[in-house]
């Protein structure tokens, strides 16, 4: 059993900066691929990026790409999806997943499937004002 909470969501002006972060207990010491996931409302759950379980590729959506960075602090069992720049279309609930699969999978295809995930945290508001 793995459990993810994620912080570090607020409200924050276009063109500005945030780092939320995806703390996982219960499983520690294992590696895991992480996804990040967003849905804004009325829209259904996107695929932000992702980072893998070696932690050596990370993907990332068209839409975040050269503006969202994932990282991976496993002594912390932390992973963190630093934004720069950000939109008023970014504004979204986001959610941190962790996949047990053990290895790397080749291509973004696999990451960006919900159902790749087992275990899911609870959401951090994210708020972008123009």
């Amino acid at each position: 059993q793995v459990q993810l909470v994620e912080s570090g969501g607020g409200l924050v002006q276009a063109g500005g900066s945030l780092r939320l972060s995806c703390v996982a207990s219960g499983r520690t010491g294992s590696n895991y691929a992480v996804g990040w996931f967003r849905q804004a409302p009325g829209k259904e759950r996107e695929f932000v990026g992702a980072i893998t379980w070696s932690g050596t590729n990370t993907y990332y959506a068209d839409s975040v790409k050269g503006r969202f960075t994932i990282s991976s602090d496993n002594a912390k069992n932390t992973n963190y999806l630093q934004m720069n720049s950000l939109k008023p279309e970014d504004t979204a609930v986001y959610y941190c997943a962790a996949d047990l699969a053990v290895g790397d999978y080749d291509g973004i295809s696999y990451y960006l499937r919900p159902f790749t995930y087992d275990y899911w945290g609870q959401g951090t508001q994210v708020t972008v004002s123009s």
